[in-house]
């Protein structure tokens, strides 16, 4: 259902509300960007229509792994873009921004 599909894109339930007089629930979570594209449709499929979601950006918060490690999810996420962008795949060492006056 819902959780399992927050679950599997690294989501965090903060808040569950029953609306009054209904068998209705808010389930109000903080779903990492990169991991919402193709929620709504998850989703769905998950709860066979009953669930919809309605996004909305709450807050930054840092990656918590080491971004210049290979195997990490943040190295991966930011070859992705280096890749995507059209830059060199490898990272660039200090000696390329160091000013040798």
């Amino acid at each position: 259902g819902i959780y399992g599909c927050l679950t599997k894109r690294r989501g965090h339930v903060y808040s569950e509300t029953q609306a009054e007089g209904t068998p209705m629930f808010y389930v109000k979570a903080h779903l990492p960007v990169m991991e919402s594209f193709g929620f709504s449709s998850a989703l769905r499929a998950a709860t066979g229509g009953q669930a919809f979601p309605q996004c909305v950006f709450d807050h930054w918060a840092e990656m918590p792994d080491n971004p210049m490690k290979e195997g990490t999810k943040t190295h991966g996420i930011i070859m992705g873009t280096r890749k995507r962008k059209g830059l060199k795949v490898e990272l660039p060492v200090f000696e390329n921004y160091f000013d040798k006056m």
